[in-house]
């Protein structure tokens, strides 16, 4: 094709030590599949890699430059005019062998390495011809131009070359059979519509398999108390048993069970009679919950029979088909020979509660009865239309293998989940002619699948891609005007295994937003981090994650309150347009825009609270339409990805630089919510004057909660982390309490005093206990209840107010320095009414002791002075002979 390149390459070259090291590492990781004489030479470079549509882009925004008709003729027009002459003198030195001259230290390349230091004499050779290996240019400090390396990865592309698809990874635990499931798309050509009960529909009494025989049961399969560890591809190693019942001859009947495929859901079936079969669906992985989403096989059909079938363990106890919704049949015969797709089918259908033990879960069964069209036909049942996580390969690889839509949709991995699968991130723009107009466009992210048993999201979503990816006018502005940033399979593990609403986690990703946990849960942290970046570039005007309801029919959006009253009522406009622009499938009664606190880790919760006003929940349902045209029928995979146009079409309405419209949505609005208002103070028996200040409700106060699923169960810590968070709060309970270490020297006097105290007080109680205080308290408590003396009451009732002050010790919180004070100006009155006490009954034993001894002594000088008084009146000479 280029025979100066054929030339070129035709030259012996030593291999580049950077792209050989590259190989390696790429190939160890498996990012890398091929063989390594498959890699691009560097020469070929820019024309098999940059130019090829399956590969990478480069460019965070999603704008590409111009591409010129000839890429080679590109190269020779970008480096003679780019290159200074300083790198001009640097080629030259080293094609003539001259070493490279020195890098200054803050020029940063990419590759953190200088680009002329690993090439070998003859690939130096290169640098002198326009076929650089390079178009990344490094500008240093000085406005010096340097070469560059290619990023790593413009080594590898999403899908090898090799091959069409990377195929899906499973849990080492689960079995896969090797065959290749695809369906059909078909649109019905009449309207399908509800089921209308009759009233005589069988209730079938649930036997097991104590009466029944098992026909089909899943063995290994991961339940409650068991985490993820490992995936593979193909998923369990070694040979793929055989599941169903062996036939006993061509005239056995028995139906042949399998949902051992991508997004299947069976785990056991029961034959109970010739025609009878009692079904039990597969919990989530790793869990004990969240049975709603069926998808399996059945093989050895008879035409003529009428079979049933019952599902015995769904959880949830209400359902659409209590209000008319068919389960979906498909057909392998009619799809090969009449080009005949999925379609609703069946009869007799009745949604009722188990009769299970007492002090079980409660189960709830699904019956209906069916006819199949053909003979020895294979047909599959399903909760929805099917969309597995290879229909959004497929659809991915048309797309990056158009050379029109790859100009404008870049491909990238946002991700990769917990079981290495690829999580896809699109980002969908039109390139700009300057950068000023690249920076003034608004971001609109979009999501999907974050529940995997809802793929109704997925047919939305592809709706909304085939618009915008096309050719249309609208597509064409909406594209010049906005950055898409869309994520198209937020949880594509929990598509794979066939999950209804968990991650291999064992946790509803839809309820871990604000995420720490990285490696946990990776889908959820790097888009809200992408989210987290795009808001630090530009505005995002719209988030919107696309979900499936259970319990309501129409689609319908949850969204959030604005507290700012400057933006009142602004983010019900968007849904009260797409509810103008699908007046028949869109229902903006059903919206609801109350923020409970249960759904606070909810993706449109979390995304309003970063900053985004229009962030929305977008649900739409399994059954279909009480509105319009389509009133009571059956919304088909057309009507569903009709509503991805809409959503674009109504984007055009919302940003339309005339605001009539959007003035007109605001005031019908405001009297929709007066009419509101008038209702619920009619509910209350109140009256309200709605001229008043009105606008100051609290709108929460008006909505009731939205009545989406309950996923608090599967809140909070994923499962493998759950036995260490037990055996951390175990080892917490039988640890001794540590004492809260002291972070100052003041704290340490402050407690040393405060020790000392309560020491001193504690010997005094002993004291006046030991002196007879305690039981005179005991005796006359109506004394001191009732006595006014202040000094008295004082001494007599310290006890209770110490036992007072130790009180508010503990319930209250006092200050270190007033509590000190406190207790040290109790215990000195304390100290000094006993001291008191105590010198007075000493004084009065020794004034009772001397009065004793003064008295005995008076008497002993009386009787002295007595004797003396009769001696002195005898005479002497009586005295004398006496």
């Amino acid at each position: 094709m280029f025979p100066a390149l054929e030339t070129e390459l035709k030259q012996e070259t030593l291999p580049d030590p950077y792209e050989d090291f590259m190989f390696h590492h790429l190939q160890y990781y498996g990012y890398f599949k091929a063989q390594k004489g498959s890699l691009p030479n560097s020469a070929m470079h820019q024309h098999v890699w940059k130019n090829n549509p399956r590969y990478l882009l480069s460019g965070s925004s999603g704008e590409r430059e111009d591409v010129l008709p000839d890429p080679l003729q590109k190269e020779k027009l970008l480096w003679p005019t780019c290159l200074s002459s300083t790198v001009h003198r640097q080629i030259e030195a080293v094609s003539r062998g001259i070493p490279c001259p020195f890098r200054p230290a803050n020029a940063k390349l990419l590759s953190g390495r200088c680009p002329h230091s690993l090439l070998s004499p003859p690939d130096s050779l290169m640098l002198s011809s326009p076929l650089l290996k390079s178009r990344q240019l490094l500008h240093d400090e000085f406005g010096e131009v340097n070469p560059c390396l290619r990023e790593p990865r413009d080594l590898f592309s999403f899908f090898s070359s090799r091959g069409p698809l990377q195929p899906p990874r499973w849990p080492i635990e689960c079995e896969v059979i090797k065959e290749n499931l695809h369906h059909i798309e078909w649109v019905p050509p009449q309207p399908e519509y509800f089921y209308q009960p009759t009233g005589n529909e069988k209730l079938p009494e649930i036997v097991g398999e104590e009466k029944g025989t098992v026909v089909y049961q899943l063995d290994s399969v991961p339940t409650e108390g068991s985490y993820f560890t490992n995936s593979r591809v193909g998923g369990k190693r070694g040979i793929i048993r055989e599941l169903a019942v062996a036939l006993q001859g061509p005239e056995d009947n028995t139906l042949l069970f399998e949902s051992r495929f991508e997004s299947g859901n069976l785990q056991k079936a029961v034959r109970v009679d010739t025609y009878e079969y009692e079904l039990t669906l597969r919990t989530d992985l790793y869990t004990n919950k969240h049975t709603q989403w069926f998808y399996f096989r059945v093989q050895n059909t008879r035409k003529d029979a009428t079979y049933r079938f019952t599902i015995v363990n769904l959880l949830k106890p209400k359902s659409l088909y209590t209000t008319g919704m068919k389960p979906l049949m498909y057909s392998q015969l009619d799809a090969n020979t009449h080009n005949i797709g999925w379609r609703r089918e069946g009869n007799e259908i009745r949604y009722y509660k188990n009769n299970m033990r007492d002090g079980q879960q409660p189960f709830y069964c699904l019956t209906w009865t069916i006819q199949f069209p053909h003979d020895q036909d294979t047909c599959f049942f399903a909760h929805f239309y099917p969309y597995t996580y290879t229909d959004l390969q497929c659809y991915l690889l048309s797309v990056a293998n158009s050379p029109v839509q790859s100009q404008f949709c870049k491909l990238r991995t946002l991700c990769r989940s917990l079981a290495g699968n690829t999580v896809y991130l699109l980002t969908i723009t039109n390139p700009s002619r300057t950068p000023q107009e690249a920076a003034a466009k608004k971001a609109v992210v979009l999501s999907a699948r974050v529940h995997p048993g809802e793929s109704n999201g997925s047919w939305i979503m592809k709706g909304f891609l085939d618009f915008i990816l096309s050719s249309s006018p609208d597509a064409h502005l909406l594209r010049d005007i906005f950055v898409f940033k869309v994520v198209p399979m937020l949880n594509p593990d929990g598509v794979i295994v066939g999950n209804y609403r968990c991650s291999l986690a064992g946790r509803d990703l839809n309820r871990h937003y604000k995420t720490i946990l990285k490696e946990s849960f990776p889908c959820i942290w790097y888009t809200r981090n992408m989210i987290k970046r795009l808001l630090e570039e530009r505005e995002v005007l719209l988030y919107c994650d696309f979900h499936g309801h259970s319990r309501k029919n129409n689609i319908f959006l949850y969204g959030c309150n604005s507290n700012d009253r400057t933006y009142w009522l602004h983010e019900r406009v968007f849904p009260l347009m797409l509810s103008k622009n699908a007046p028949d499938k869109f229902s903006f009664h059903s919206c609801n825009f109350k923020v409970q606190k249960c759904k606070e880790g909810t993706g449109r919760v979390v995304m309003w609270r970063m900053g985004i006003l229009n962030s929305y929940t977008m649900e739409s349902t399994f059954g279909g339409s009480t509105l319009g045209n389509k009133r009571d029928t059956h919304f088909t995979t057309e009507d569903l990805k009709s509503l991805g146009y809409h959503v674009c079409d109504t984007l055009l309405d919302f940003c339309d630089p005339d605001r009539t419209k959007f003035m007109q949505c605001l005031a019908e609005l405001k009297e929709l919510l007066q009419e509101e208002i008038h209702k619920k103070f009619n509910e209350l028996g109140q009256d309200m004057d709605l001229e008043g200040s009105w606008s100051d409700i609290s709108l929460s106060d008006i909505e009731s909660s939205t009545s989406g699923s309950d996923s608090s169960l599967s809140d909070g810590l994923p499962v493998h982390l759950l036995n260490i968070a037990h055996e951390v709060t175990q080892k917490k309970m039988y640890k001794k309490k540590k004492k809260k270490p002291l972070q100052t020297r003041k704290q340490r006097n402050e407690q040393y005093q405060k020790n000392n105290l309560m020491r001193e007080l504690k010997l005094t109680d002993d004291v006046l206990e030991r002196a007879g205080f305690a039981s005179t308290l005991q005796k006359q408590p109506t004394f001191f209840r009732n006595s006014e003396n202040a000094s008295s009451s004082t001494m007599r009732n310290e006890k209770p107010r110490l036992n007072e002050l130790h009180g508010r010790d503990k319930g209250t919180s006092l200050d270190p320095p007033k509590m000190t004070s406190l207790i040290l100006t109790k215990s000195r009155e304390r100290m000094q009414e006993m001291l008191t006490t105590h010198r007075g009954a000493a004084i009065s034993r020794e004034l009772c002791l001397t009065s004793r001894v003064t008295r005995d002594r008076q008497r002993s000088q009386d009787s002295q002075r007595h004797a003396l008084q009769r001696e002195a009146q005898i005479p002497a000479k009586s005295r004398f002979q006496i």
